[in-house]
């Protein structure tokens, strides 16, 4: 948030339940355990409480307690349009390891911005900062003041488009996602916590992916990477790719390995990726 320290002030501080909340509850969407992540004030999971539907609210600035479960459906409202590009890349993956294998996440954005970037906020003085937001994903509800998308994991959604990868099983376990890119465990692990990380759009090799999904990678391999060291306490890491066949590329979709490695996992782990080369190893 250093670049952004005052995102909380640009929420309106409403002494009541949100309109796109009110909404969804109208429409029976809200269920089971839910998440009011980047709640502000609370008014919301106040709102849902009172009307019986179990509601936890997280918030940075107003409620910093990380919640330590997952829910069957997540409510953000109004939070992407506040933040700069690494910090909404931030709330996406939270949401979606927060979210239960067969939950519902609700993302709202305004769509009567006029001008993207930052302003003065007209009652607190201070530097803050707007944008637009368009996501990948399910319009569930869209007027000329807001947009509200549904989101589901990427395991447990038939994307159906032409140019995307074929859709995993659904019964992978999703670590965390983004708009453009996801990260599920080996199918065929050689380690434990044997990881992958793949961009959406189907590209046979890292050199085809564009600048904005190899960046997405890059976001990732280091979300992985940290979630994987508090589950399992690796001594190491080899992270890479193989590309074609000759460098033994048998699903022809780019897709990052994240290996984690163990002291003694094997009997000598000089030269790491060398080895791909029986023999050159050591050196």
């Amino acid at each position: 948030m250093k670049g952004n320290p005052n995102a909380h002030l640009t929420a309106k501080e409403r002494d009541k339940v949100s309109y796109p909340t009110r909404k969804l509850y109208n429409m029976g969407a809200i269920e089971g355990d839910v998440l009011d992540f980047g709640s502000g004030f609370g008014k919301d999971a106040e709102f849902l409480n009172s009307k019986g539907i179990s509601c936890t609210n997280y918030d940075p600035h107003h409620a910093p307690d990380y919640p330590d479960k997952k829910f069957d459906t997540i409510l953000c409202q109004y939070v992407l349009n506040v933040l700069l590009p690494e910090e909404q890349a931030e709330v996406l993956m939270s949401v979606s390891e927060l979210l239960k294998p067969s939950g519902k996440a609700y993302f709202t954005v305004r769509r009567d911005l006029k001008r993207t970037g930052y302003r003065k906020h007209y009652v607190h003085k201070v530097r803050t900062y707007q944008c637009n937001v368009k996501l990948p994903y399910k319009t569930f509800f869209k007027n000329v003041f807001c947009e509200i998308y549904e989101y589901r994991h990427f395991t447990q959604v038939d994307n159906g488009k032409e140019g995307i990868f074929e859709n995993p099983s659904s019964d992978a376990e999703l670590i965390s996602e983004l708009a453009t890119v996801y990260s599920i465990y080996d199918k065929y692990p050689v380690s434990k916590g044997h990881a992958l990380v793949i961009p959406k759009r189907k590209s046979r090799n890292y050199f085809e992916m564009t600048d904005k999904e190899k960046t997405a990678c890059q976001i990732m391999v280091e979300r992985v990477k940290t979630i994987l060291e508090k589950k399992y306490q690796p001594d190491g890491f080899n992270i890479g790719f193989n590309m074609n066949e000759a460098a033994g590329q048998t699903v022809f979709h780019t897709h990052i390995h994240i290996i984690p490695r163990y002291e003694g996992d094997v009997e000598n782990p000089r030269g790491g990726i060398r080895n791909v080369m029986p023999g050159m190893g050591s050196y």
